[in-house]
């Protein structure tokens, strides 16, 4: 189509010229000295334009050739600029390679080569990526003393040269990431609350979080950055509802006497309270702490919806409960006893309900749910063990020492 154009103007010069030209009979006299010489119009034209043509292109030569050195240092320059980026480029492929070695001789080659570069020395961005490649692959090659020189290198160039935003946060996500390599999660949890509020709140950065208070032993801030990520699909829900629990139950561990655990029991979110494991555990370190009234009040609103509960969920709340018997009221009378008729078969029910009416002094109605738990096989060992021993101080108040010394016998002989 482009020769077609040209061949078209070809054209159109040609009429143009031969319609203008063609009848010019004008003359153009030239004198120098003694000389005169007689031209035609047209051939006066076309010299002209033949001069200028000439004095162009000399001109033009004259310019290439004083340039020449000019030209000769910017090629050189371009091609150090070139074999700079063909340096990073090659530690970029090397470091996802896992040829980490190579990966960080690249990387210094390509800061050598800019230092080479007049073009490239300004080029803060350059640097700290290479900066970066660089100090990534010394951390997986355990060099940590080279790898924090070179992240503080990158701090400083990031304080005196102008704000590059993204390299900045990533520098403080890999050192972050690092630390919590290291074991040192308080560092980690510095560099990560110097993050933006923005990039603070990145799935990647809230995991990190989540490491490094973990490693702390924070299991309530833990469990706020879990319910974050969870909140953000950042896990499966099987795998964020498996963390949930895991934190929650680490929380409860970790106090030391009743009144932390009532804190720590107060500062859970509804959805842990209630989870059974969660309650659970929580009643049976109530239990440990000589305050059996908080278990029983954390394991209440389950036993109350107790039908509801799957049946691994039912035996859970079922066996935390003789741990929080002492004391046990009244109102709790109707509760088991609606519990005992509604799984009259469940061994784990009856030794509910036959260690809460020990607690309350009622013999009779103890031994039949006790006998139950103590002839299971299903119950763990530590379940039925208390049962026999249960049997065995029903047999004492009866006043029958050798019934009593059977049921510790067979007791002890559970293994």
């Amino acid at each position: 189509m482009r020769s077609i154009v040209w061949l078209v103007l070809l054209f159109v010069v040609a009429v143009v010229a031969a319609m203008t030209l063609g009848r010019n009979d004008g003359l153009v006299s030239v004198y120098f000295g003694n000389w005169r010489t007689d031209l035609s119009l047209n051939l006066f034209v076309v010299l002209v334009l033949l001069a200028c043509a000439v004095l162009m292109a000399a001109a033009r030569s004259i310019q290439r050739l004083l340039s020449l050195p000019q030209r000769a240092h910017e090629w050189r320059q371009l091609r150090h600029e070139r074999a700079a980026h063909a340096r990073l480029r090659e530690a970029s492929a090397e470091f996802f390679a896992a040829r980490y070695s190579r990966a960080q001789r690249a990387a210094q080659r390509a800061l050598a080569i800019q230092e080479e570069t007049d073009e490239l020395r300004g080029d803060a961005e350059f640097r700290l990526l290479a900066h970066l490649l660089a100090a990534a692959s010394l951390h997986r090659m355990q060099d940590r003393p080279r790898r924090d020189e070179l992240l503080r290198q990158m701090t400083r160039l990031l304080r005196k040269g102008p704000a590059m935003r993204p390299i900045d946060e990533g520098a403080r996500l890999l050192g972050a990431e690092w630390a919590i390599d290291d074991r040192d999660a308080a560092r980690a949890i510095e560099l990560l609350g110097e993050l933006p509020g923005g990039a603070g709140r990145r799935i990647h950065a809230m995991r990190l979080r989540l490491l490094a208070q973990r490693l702390t032993q924070q299991p309530l801030p833990a469990l706020a950055t879990a319910r974050l990520l969870a909140k953000h699909q950042a896990f499966l829900p099987e795998a964020a509802h498996s963390l949930l629990r895991t934190l929650a139950l680490e929380a409860l561990d970790a106090a030391r006497d009743a009144d932390s655990l009532r804190r720590t029991w107060q500062q859970l979110e509804a959805a842990d309270r209630a989870d059974p494991a969660v309650a659970v555990r929580a009643a049976t370190r109530a239990a440990a702490f000589e305050a059996p009234a908080d278990g029983r009040a954390w394991l209440r609103p389950f036993w109350e919806r107790l039908a509801q509960l799957p049946a691994d969920d039912r035996r859970t709340v079922a066996l935390a409960l003789p741990d929080c018997v002492a004391g046990v009221g009244s109102d709790w009378l109707a509760q088991l006893e609606a519990a005992a008729a509604a799984y009259p078969a469940d061994p784990a029910v009856a030794l509910a309900v036959g260690a809460a009416l020990v607690e309350r002094q009622l013999w009779g109605k103890a031994r039949r749910p006790l006998e139950l738990a103590a002839a299971s096989n299903t119950l763990p060992p530590v379940a039925r063990r208390r049962a026999w021993r249960l049997l065995a101080k029903l047999a004492d108040e009866e006043g029958d020492e050798a019934r009593a010394a059977e049921c510790l016998k067979a007791a002890a002989s559970i293994d």
